[in-house]
């Protein structure tokens, strides 16, 4: 819609992850220089934090399309509210390999028979696990076996671990000091400064063919990050209501005002919706009123009484409708009919 309104090969604002969109902030790097020094040691657990929204999968993504697929065979997991059998389900149809009716025992000796397979013929087996906050201890010392298989000169799995912060309190409680005695690294992914999110949102325009229209005024760029704070995803959804915008309303310049107006819109779809009033209450506070019949006179009684009648005609119209709406029992003339 407003690509073309702008002269743009594609949607720069997308919110899936696509390693074709990937900038290299100072965070991004630091990260992405983690995970290929972790590919360098082939062996351990790299483990790698991040807000919602941080850009850890396209991390990933972008690591998996540096990869020499004739080198390494990488499987990835997105699904973690799992049980220890399930997870290792799902680690077997990651990489490819039956896992349905099998027995837990099976299902571990398909896998190592795999992982020797992959290393005979020159390989390595690289295990991403994302949304790793999700994962219950139990599936965590699943994975942590898992690096067990191991041949006589080194490991057979490798494996990353993707998560929002509070993964970390997983890492570091008391059940956990096997696993963090096998991780070789772990990084923290922070937001973006200003500097790098007006980076990223240049860089994701120049990506389609952006040609300098729209502008982006520097106001609009601060209103921007004021309001994403850095985080990639929420930089993609705001930019591209704005952008949805400026198509809408002819818009060639972007200013904070504009930026404003969409931060107002999406809080107002977001905020929760009020509640229902209750056609009661105005009766409720009549009748347990301690003062009322005593600290007004006979007008504003009236007045008062007229409010309460009607109340107890809504309410009664409401139990009406709700009688109505109920289906009538079925007689047993009805059951011979069927």
């Amino acid at each position: 819609m407003y690509e073309t309104y702008y002269g743009l090969s594609d949607k720069p604002f997308r919110l899936r992850p696509d390693p074709h969109f990937f900038y290299g902030s100072k965070g991004h790097k630091r990260a992405m220089a983690y995970l290929e020094y972790g590919l360098s040691q082939g062996e351990g657990f790299i483990v790698i934090t991040g807000e919602v929204g941080a850009g850890k999968t396209t991390l990933v993504r972008n690591l998996f399309k540096q990869i020499e697929s004739e080198r390494i065979v990488a499987a990835h997991v997105v699904n973690t509210h799992l049980d220890p059998e399930d997870t290792l389900r799902t680690v077997a149809g990651a990489f490819g390999l039956p896992f349905e009716n099998l027995s837990k025992a099976a299902m571990l000796h398909g896998l190592e028979n795999f992982l020797r397979a992959t290393d005979a013929e020159g390989k390595r087996a690289l295990l991403v696990v994302d949304e790793a906050q999700n994962l219950a201890p139990r599936v965590v010392e699943e994975l942590r076996m898992l690096s067990n298989f191991q041949s006589s000169e080194k490991s057979l799995l490798q494996t990353f671990l993707l998560g929002q912060p509070e993964f970390r309190t997983t890492l570091h409680s008391a059940g956990m000091q096997q696993l963090r005695q096998r991780v070789i690294a772990t990084y923290h992914l922070g937001p973006m400064s200003e500097d790098e999110t007006r980076a990223y949102i240049e860089h994701r325009l120049r990506t389609v063919g952006w040609q300098d229209d729209p502008v982006f005024l520097p106001a609009a760029h601060a209103a921007i990050h004021a309001f994403a704070g850095g985080i990639p995803r929420k930089t993609n959804h705001l930019c591209d209501r704005l952008m949805l915008m400026g198509f809408l309303e002819e818009v060639h310049t972007f200013t904070e005002a504009h930026v404003e107006e969409v931060v107002r819109d999406l809080r107002e779809e977001f905020a929760l919706p009020e509640a229902p009033a209750d056609p009661t209450a105005s009766l409720v506070e009549e009748l347990e009123a301690p003062h009322a019949y005593h600290s007004y006179g006979p007008a504003y009684m009236d007045e008062r009484m007229i409010k309460v009648e009607k109340s107890l005609v809504a309410v009664l119209s409401i139990l009406k409708r709700m009688v109505a709406a109920t289906p009538a029992p079925a007689t047993n003339e009805q059951f011979d009919n069927d």
